[in-house]
């Protein structure tokens, strides 16, 4: 049997953290060599989101560890962990991370990323009025902006398609303006329409 339809299998077609049955698929927790049932769940696309800080934490949503976080599976008790962890300022949260017991190696496999010192905030690319930009969105730009090292003028109002968000860098994104790729600042551009 192949990991996906194991995990499908094991979860009963729904997110091994929420429960819900939308969007769901394979997500390997981090870090591992090889993934396997242990470290790898089934998880929907907003528990995916947040977990990889893509969307603003939702700490209502997050409540649903309260029963998952009981899980047989490592990868479930891991990822719950890191999540109590970031909303460990709500009083709920902080309890649930006071029963939750992993043995000494989980517990060094939670830690390995960091994820757990990070409180709720997320870092995320956005535009001049604060409208979250995605990896493929269509932008304007709202200034006239000189390339560097050309002599491209991209003018206010040009439209830049199929965006790439730089790694690292929320103040940056890619796009292509007559052919050639440059790193445009996200305060001078408007996301254009609702291709979310």
């Amino acid at each position: 049997m192949k990991l996906d339809a194991t995990l499908l299998d094991r979860s009963e077609n729904k997110c091994e953290l929420c429960g819900s049955t939308d969007d769901i698929q394979v997500y390997e927790v981090q870090p591992q060599d090889t993934p396997d049932t242990e470290n790898c769940i089934i998880a929907c696309k907003v528990c995916r989101n947040q977990i990889d800080k893509k969307a603003e934490l939702d700490q209502e949503h997050w409540k649903c560890l309260t029963s998952s976080m009981w899980s047989e599976v490592p990868g479930v008790q891991v990822v719950a962990w890191r999540m109590l962890n970031r909303l460990r300022t709500e009083s709920w949260a902080a309890d649930q991370l006071d029963m939750l017991y992993l043995d000494d190696e989980r517990l060094a496999w939670a830690k390995a990323t960091g994820d757990h010192e990070n409180d709720g905030s997320v870092d995320l690319h956005k535009d001049m009025n604060g409208a979250i930009l995605q990896q493929g969105d269509t932008v304007v730009l709202t200034k006239s902006l000189d390339v560097k090292g050309s002599t491209l003028n991209a003018k206010m109002g040009t439209v830049v398609k199929n965006i790439r968000l730089v790694p690292d860098n929320t103040e940056q994104i890619e796009g292509k303006i007559e052919g050639q790729t440059i790193v445009i600042l996200t305060k001078y551009v408007r996301k254009q329409g609702n291709n979310a």
